[in-house]
């Protein structure tokens, strides 16, 4: 029995942090927001500065709330944030550029002739979202100094001195060869980031050096990038099976094995983890905007936060005919069309603000059945279940909504915080070698499941109606797009809907 460990999710809107005890649980948090800016343009940047200074103060809150020394530390990321930094000094060159950002659309469109032989290499599309563009838009608008690399990397050599990144973390950026886990020449030679020195790869387990940030010294010994960790922490270990974060997006992975999956459906296939020297990989869908769209609501003044979405969307007994494609920030998986925005459409002289919520809840929800469509096709099967957790899955409204569309029950995790409790056994494995990798897991169990409350038939036409709204914002897309055609990840014409899950689970 190892001691406790402090585990640290630096995400979007915030840095959580967890003391995490493997006989008591948790034992000390703390909590620190980060302020991202979004500007015109889908522009969206974070000074490093805050990133750091948030990993500090909330590590130290939850070591002062447990009253007790850690034994060592592990560290998630946002995944597809970047930067430039001087390795000399650590100081940051450039603001970091969120995950969200879309500055390098226009790269991409320049280097589309390559997507093919990056998907297949990368196992990505050619999209901003990733980090490798924003790297090369880095390098060619703004600096040719330091080094350019995902936020971690920086995060750690603050922390530690080190330069490195774990293998999962380093499949986000669409410079790593899917099948060796190692950086791909080809990749950088696309990109323009050849001469780049780029750090280390290693397994997600691997003890990378000490830091005094929080405190008395405490070795590193563990790094995953933030969606990989809750899929850990959820026990989705076995190939499809499957979760979904609801967080400032939602983003549904399927566990594949120890083989990576290229599929056709619009997924990404990436790394899940690399622990005791095996690669396990797993299917990605992403839905870029879910509690970003609570808070829009919010700003709106529709309602006072995500507390109000069950007591104001309950308040009706449906959406009233409104439909909402919360595409704000474009739509990703699977049909990866970031120039895209949202729409609201039936409205009425007699909508009010639930019928805006519970559509929110619905587009929101229909964008997760299309990514677990889009999963099953990949897979050749139907996903039997869904295990979900995040901020969001605090929404009874939302969580019944997601059910009754998919058709499917949807776990609720009891484990809140599943990135940083993810991390937390990341780090139990690199600090005790001899540990096994179901040791280190929590135990699996739902605080909640949602079993479908309505028809296949009814879910099949509120599903038609969120197609059709998706169907027309993508119409309009292609005929302002240069040569008027819209094309999905590989080649092929959009279809809005093709990789959907059908009611009963299984890929129409």
């Amino acid at each position: 029995m190892t001691g406790p460990v402090l585990a640290v999710d630096q995400g979007t809107s915030g840095t959580k942090a967890l003391v995490v005890c493997p006989a008591r649980g948790v034992i000390g948090s703390g909590f620190t927001p980060v302020h991202p800016r979004a500007l015109p343009g889908g522009l969206v940047e974070v000074d490093p500065r805050e990133l750091y200074d948030s990993v500090v103060a909330a590590g130290r809150t939850a070591l002062a709330e447990a009253g007790e020394p850690a034994v060592a530390v592990g560290l998630a990321n946002q995944g597809e944030t970047v930067l430039a930094w001087d390795p000399a000094t650590g100081a940051p060159l450039t603001d970091a550029l969120v995950w969200q950002d879309r500055r390098a659309a226009q790269l991409c469109t320049q280097l589309a002739e390559h997507e093919g032989e990056l998907k297949r290499i990368t196992g990505l599309p050619l999209d901003p979202y990733f980090a490798a563009p924003k790297m090369a838009w880095i390098r060619r608008s703004l600096t040719g100094a330091g080094v350019v690399t995902t936020s971690d990397a920086w995060l750690v050599h603050r922390l530690t001195g080190a330069f490195v990144t774990d293998a999962a973390t380093a499949g986000r950026t669409g410079l790593l060869d899917l099948d060796t886990a190692a950086w791909s020449g080809p990749a950088l030679d696309v990109f323009g980031l050849a001469g780049e020195r780029l750090p280390r790869v290693v397994d997600c387990d691997t003890p990378v050096g000490t830091t005094t940030a929080f405190g008395p010294p405490l070795p590193l010994t563990g790094l995953l990038v933030d969606q990989q960790a809750a899929l850990l922490a959820q026990d989705v270990t076995e190939p499809g099976t499957a979760k979904c974060t609801y967080g400032t997006g939602a983003f549904l992975l399927a566990q594949t094995g120890t083989v990576p999956r290229r599929g056709d459906s619009g997924l990404v296939s990436c790394v899940a983890w690399r622990l005791r020297g095996r690669t396990s990989y797993c299917l990605d869908g992403q839905v870029f905007t879910a509690a970003s769209a609570v808070r829009w609501l919010t700003g709106l003044g529709v309602i006072a936060g995500a507390a109000d979405l069950d007591p104001v969307g309950g308040a009706v007994p449906d959406a009233g005919g409104v439909t909402f494609v919360p595409a704000l920030t474009g739509l990703a998986a699977p049909w990866w069309r970031g120039e895209v925005r949202g729409s609201l459409t039936g409205l009425g002289l007699d909508t009010g603000p639930g019928h805006l919520v519970r559509a929110l809840c619905e587009g929101i929800a229909a964008q997760v059945v299309e990514l677990a469509g889009a999963a099953a096709a990949d897979l050749g099967a139907p996903l039997t279940a869904l295990r979900v957790d995040g901020g969001l899955t605090r929404s009874a409204l939302l969580m019944q909504t997601q059910a009754d569309l998919l058709q499917r029950p949807v776990e609720v995790s009891a484990l809140p915080d599943a990135t940083a409790l993810g991390v937390a056994a990341v780090a139990r494995l690199g600090h005790t070698p001899g540990l096994a990798v179901h040791e280190a897991v929590p135990d699996w169990k739902p605080s909640a499941v949602y079993e479908p409350r309505i028809t296949p038939a009814e879910a099949a036409e509120r599903l038609g109606r969120f197609r059709t709204a998706v169907a027309r914002l993508l119409a309009e897309g292609a005929a302002t797009a240069p040569g008027g055609t819209a094309t999905a990840p590989g080649g092929a014409p959009a279809a809005p809907g093709a990789p959907a899950v059908a009611p009963g689970g299984t890929a129409a």
